[in-house]
């Protein structure tokens, strides 16, 4: 009988301690009071539904709320560096460029600050610039490779083919088999080919026009410089 009980008694115990496991869950989880961490995560959820223009407002909502307690991870930054992206992809680019300035102020050690400032001069058509962006990203961080492979790209749009092949050989060493890098390297050595010849046919040229001028010059020339000499 006393078996019977004691099982009765913990079944009973069990029972509750189950029943009130959503109770506690409930009281742990707290909710979100905070208004710039709201406008943050409904940005979220909204660039990854592909909502870029609503995204942004809820961005821009951020900057203008208390930010301190976001501002105590990375919440804050990666709000910059998120409004960057979504301007340019909206085609804002000067304000693009503006606001990557601005986040460079907060947080000039951020290499994606960088990285996406050189993404809106590159959609731009400004391929140079895009490139010195992204040096400040691998100045930064020397193994991001992310920006060595945008660096490759833009510097191959400026029509700069071995600098493009450093950058992506360079990014070949971080990531050795990387599809991106390999297929640039290859497309930037076969476009620098011609160049990387060009000094050496130039230099054989010179080369030939002194030998003929000093194996055929004219008899008179020699006469003339013997008399100049004395």
């Amino acid at each position: 009988m006393k078996g019977k009980q004691i099982v009765a008694i913990l079944a009973i115990l069990t029972m509750v301690a189950v029943c009130m496991l959503p109770v506690a869950a409930e009281e742990d989880a707290k909710p979100i009071t905070d208004e710039a961490t709201i406008y943050y995560n409904n940005a979220q959820i909204l660039i990854s539904d592909g909502e870029y223009a609503r995204a942004l407002e809820f961005l821009d909502k951020v900057l203008v709320s208390n930010t301190t307690l976001l501002g105590m991870g990375d919440g804050l930054m990666y709000t910059y560096k998120d409004r960057i992206a979504l301007l340019t992809d909206l085609g804002q680019y000067e304000e693009a460029i503006a606001a990557a300035d601005q986040a460079a102020a907060l947080y000039p050690r951020e290499p994606a600050i960088w990285n996406n400032k050189g993404w809106a001069y590159y959609q731009m058509g400004k391929y140079n610039e895009a490139a010195g962006a992204y040096d400040q990203a691998i100045q930064v961080n020397a193994t991001y490779l992310k920006a060595y492979l945008n660096k490759g790209d833009a510097l191959m749009k400026a029509g700069r083919p071995r600098d493009a092949a450093g950058a992506y050989s360079k990014a070949l060493e971080l990531d050795p088999g990387n599809s991106h890098a390999t297929q640039g390297l290859n497309e930037a050595q076969a476009a620098a080919g011609p160049d990387m010849l060009l000094p050496a046919v130039v230099l054989v040229i010179i080369a030939g026009i002194i030998i003929w001028y000093v194996k055929f010059r004219k008899p008179s020339d020699e006469k003339s410089a013997g008399r100049e000499k004395k």
